[in-house]
């Protein structure tokens, strides 16, 4: 026997309706959840990376970008993420400040090797020294 299903534009009408209509639910679900959360993602690392395994195995990744295509990556990357892109900068700027503080003060902290006539390959000293020190302070923590 056949199992009855809503059409898709019917199961779709009810999953914009009823998703916009959550947002305090979903508030009132994450509230407090956070150690469960940052203990069951902790835990899983193991999964996760034998998932990504799996995911690069099967070439899932770019058989997905394919699937999408460029057409879709526009549409929502114009309409649904040019709305959230503002609001997404304005209240990320004290989580931005709080990450990036760390390399401007190691950028500011060097002394690099006098700067050389135009095209000269000692200018690239400059350029490693920048280089290595952000990695190095990238990798301490």
């Amino acid at each position: 026997m056949a199992i009855k299903v809503k059409d898709v534009a019917t199961a779709g009408k009810k999953f914009v309706t009823r998703g916009a209509a959550a947002g305090a639910d979903y508030t009132e679900g994450v509230r407090g959840a956070g150690a469960d959360w940052q203990a069951a993602t902790s835990a899983a690392a193991e999964t996760y990376a034998a998932g990504v395994q799996d995911a690069i195995a099967r070439g899932a990744f770019s058989r997905g970008v394919q699937r999408a295509g460029a057409a879709k990556f526009e549409s929502r990357a114009t309409g649904v993420g040019a709305r959230r892109f503002p609001e997404g900068i304005r209240e990320a700027g004290p989580s931005w400040e709080q990450g990036t503080g760390p390399f401007l003060q190691t950028i500011a902290g060097l002394t690099l090797p006098p700067r050389r006539p135009k095209g000269d390959p000692a200018n690239y000293a400059r350029v490693q020294a920048v280089g290595e020190a952000l990695r190095k302070r990238k990798l301490a923590g």
